[in-house]
Order: structure tokens, then C-alpha cells, then sequence
């Protein structure tokens, strides 16, 4: 008889056979998956973060400007005023025109490394005032706008927690955390609505002006939109400071702001299911709410 798996044959008599073969089956080997241990990350004593933050605030101002810009002044006197945060520095948002390492140094514009500055604002501006400073331009020239920015150092990993959560929230969603080795821990505030189109090649202008006026017309809503981030980023990074810490409650008191923070999330997800469902026929994206106090919950949460 012939086997269900097996090799057939015939023997010296002409008798047929066959060898049964051993089926394998796979066995699969469980491989252990090493599970990370939790790392404290190291932070500064209060006393060592409050003798470099005084040290970093009487430095003189290195910046071209030589200080703050007007739009970033209050969120800076904000954080620097309390002991667990310093500043390292700041831009409000500006519109550039840049022209590249080929520049003529003697073109008038405002020189750096390897580049000049044709035109720097930190408002919005004209076209005319574009084509004006493309005049002076004998390289290749691209217009920017650079969002706000700001470095601020904190004394623990929670203040950095805190502070990025109120970042995204107010629409700087590309901000981040960065950790040194010797407990340095810095957050960075970062949004990513820029722009950067090239407009000249050696001094030559290669678009219309049509699309110049169109190119600038961007460039102002941009900023626009940068200063309504800066506004909401300040009234709830007051909020968020304000709310109170477990260092600072007891434990009675945290039980009863955290259901106060609770059902104001309740309310929230309320609002957004009814306005998504306004929204829903609309082509874009809303931004982030101007209601900064229906977010105070998510930052109470983390300090609590």
C-alpha cells in the first residue's frame, strides 16, 4: 500500500514499496522581549537652575536686533517670571527677503553669514516694498516667512510637559522636547506654516509681478495667522501657570479640581462633536479653539 506521504519504489522482486517520510512541523520559538525599564530623567537642582538663569538673564541681548521683538515680549516676561522657567531665545515671526552666498556685499542689504537681507519685517508688508528691495538684489534672492519661535529652559520635565502641551494645543505643533546629559532640559516652541519661494536668479527676477502680488498676499495671511497663535499661545500658557500643582494641593483639593477639569473635558468634547458637525461641509481645517479656558483641563492634568 502506497503511504499518504512517502517515497515509492520497487524492490529486487518488482515488488512496489514506499517509505513513509516524517512530516515536520514547525514549532515557533517564543523570542523574550526585553522590557524598557523607566529612566528618571536627570533635571537641575532649583538652586543651580536659579543661579544659571540669572547669569543667562544678564547677558547683553546677541541678537541683530539687539531685543525682544514687540509681539514675543509678554509671552517672555511671562515665563521668565517664574523661577522654573528661562527663555534663550525668541523671534515673534518675520518676513525675509534673502539673497544668497553670491551677494554683492556692497548691495546695502543687512548682512549674514553667507547671506544678506534685502528686506526683515516682523509685520506684514507691501509689494511694493518687495519689488523695491529686489532692486538692490545681484544673486539669488527667496522670499521667507519664518514663523514664531521661542527656546525656553525648564527646571524639571514636567514644566516642559506643561509648556508643550499648551504649544500644540494653541497650533505650534512641530514644538519639542530635547533632554541633555547633564540634566539640561529644553522646550521648543515651533510651528510649521512657513514659506520660502525663490524669486530671482543672479539679480534676474524669474516670476511676474502678478505672482508677486499673489506670493506677498500669502505671506501677510501667514503672518496674520502667526500672530492669533501667539495670542491664543499666551492666554493659555496664563491659564495652564495658574492652575494649581500637587505640590501645592491637597490631596482633597485635587480630588475636587480634577472633577472640575473633568467635566470642563466633557463640555469640550461636547463642543467639538457640535462643531465638527457645523463644519463638516467645509473644505478646510479648523485651527485650534480660542476658548482657552476650555482647555485648562489637559494642562491641570499634567501638573497634577
Amino acid at each position: 500500500m502506497r503511504a499518504a506521504v512517502g517515497l515509492a519504489g520497487r524492490g529486487c522482486s518488482g515488488v512496489r514499496f514506499s517509505v513513509p517520510v516524517p512530516v515536520l512541523i514547525p514549532i515557533p520559538v517564543l523570542i523574550p522581549i526585553p522590557i524598557p525599564i523607566p529612566v528618571p530623567v536627570p533635571s537641575l537642582p532649583m538652586a543651580a537652575f536659579v543661579q544659571r538663569k540669572a547669569q543667562r538673564l544678564a547677558r547683553a541681548d546677541a541678537s541683530r536686533k539687539g531685543g525682544l521683538d514687540e509681539r514675543a515680549a509678554a509671552v517672555v516676561q511671562l515665563l521668565n517670571g517664574r523661577p522654573r522657567f528661562c527663555t534663550t531665545s525668541s523671534c515673534s515671526g518675520r518676513l525675509v527677503l534673502a539673497q544668497g552666498g553670491a551677494a554683492d556685499t556692497q548691495s546695502g542689504g543687512i548682512q549674514k553669514t553667507s547671506c544678506a537681507w534685502l528686506l526683515v519685517t516682523h509685520e506684514t508688508c507691501a509689494k511694493d516694498d518687495v519689488m523695491t528691495a529686489l532692486e538692490k538684489a545681484t544673486g539669488d534672492v527667496v522670499l521667507k516667512f519664518e514663523p514664531f519661535v521661542l527656546h525656553v529652559q525648564c527646571q524639571e520635565l514636567r514644566d516642559a510637559q506643561l509648556l508643550h502641551a499648551v504649544a500644540v494645543n494653541s497650533g505650534f505643533r512641530n514644538s519639542g522636547i530635547t533632554v541633555g546629559r547633564g540634566g539640561k532640559i529644553m522646550m521648543a516652541v515651533r510651528s510649521t506654516h512657513c514659506l520660502e519661494v525663490p524669486l530671482s536668479r543672479k539679480g534676474k527676477l524669474m516670476v511676474s509681478e502678478e505672482y508677486m502680488e499673489f506670493l506677498v498676499d500669502v505671506a501677510n495671511r501667514k503672518m496674520e495667522e502667526n500672530t492669533r497663535r501667539i495670542d491664543r499661545f499666551y492666554k493659555c500658557l496664563e491659564l495652564a501657570l495658574e492652575a494649581p500643582t500637587s505640590a501645592d494641593t491637597s490631596p482633597g483639593e485635587t480630588g475636587k479640581n480634577h472633577a472640575v477639569y473633568t467635566r470642563r473635558r466633557k463640555r469640550k468634547t461636547i463642543q467639538e462633536q457640535e462643531a465638527h458637525a457645523s463644519l463638516k461641509d467645509h473644505s478646510e481645517e479648523p485651527g485650534p479653539a480660542d476658548d482657552a479656558e476650555t482647555n485648562l483641563g489637559i494642562f491641570a492634568e499634567l501638573m497634577i
